[in-house]
């Protein structure tokens, strides 16, 4: 897999956007606002995904490749050194599972109903 190919994975998936909040090396993609994949485009390339917290543990603890999330919380976040050793279905279910965490946690009752008390 190639950042080309993460890019269009990531930007087939139902209401995603691509943006550069932070600089323009650092490339994100979001869903309903919120971010669910970023990667640079620069030096050695690392994809950050969200993650459910005990399934992030396991992952580094079984990859050596899959570490905390640089700048981001460690607890919520892996980084996928893409260094050739992961599995590229595994790359792939993983962008899934942290898009699903975004819409799920975007489309809960309580959030769903506070955007409406805000006129969101």
């Amino acid at each position: 897999m190639n950042i080309e190919e993460f890019t269009e994975y990531c930007l087939s998936k139902p209401g995603v956007t691509e943006e550069f909040p932070f600089d323009e090396t650092t490339l994100v993609f979001k869903v309903m606002g919120k971010m669910f994949a970023l990667t640079n485009l620069e030096g050695d390339w690392c994809i950050s995904l969200k993650c459910d917290p005990e399934r992030a543990i396991q992952l580094r603890e079984e990859h050596p490749a899959i570490q905390p999330a640089y700048h981001m919380n460690k607890t919520h976040w892996n980084m996928l050194c893409m260094d050739g050793s992961l599995n590229p279905k595994l790359i792939l279910e993983l962008t899934d599972h942290s898009y699903r965490l975004v819409i799920d946690k975007a489309s809960s009752p309580t959030l769903l109903r506070r955007r409406r008390e805000s006129g969101q």
